[in-house]
């Protein structure tokens, strides 16, 4: 599902405007990353799930191609855990 879908579907749901279905999209998907930036992020929707922060150490890996041995960076990336509902629907 693209984010157009997504749209369309919040439109015709809620009764709302093509346009108020973006604005309220918008705010949600920037109200969890501002709530991600933090120092202990994390994001609850209960039913739906869990957005977490997870720290990522630094580790060795391979460049395919070559077979040489390189360096990774340690970085920030986002974990969801489904909530009982979402799991129990799927």
């Amino acid at each position: 599902m693209t984010k157009a879908e997504i749209i369309d579907n919040m439109a015709s749901d809620a009764g709302i405007s093509k346009a108020a279905a973006v604005a309220a999209l918008n705010s949600f998907t920037e109200s969890i990353t501002n709530a991600l930036k933090k120092k202990e992020g994390k994001v609850t929707l209960v039913g739906f799930g869990t957005f977490s922060k997870v720290r990522r150490k630094a580790r060795k890996g391979r460049n395919p191609q070559t077979g040489e041995i390189i360096k990774i960076k340690a970085s920030n990336t986002v974990k969801f855990k489904p909530g009982k509902a979402l799991k129990d629907v799927i």
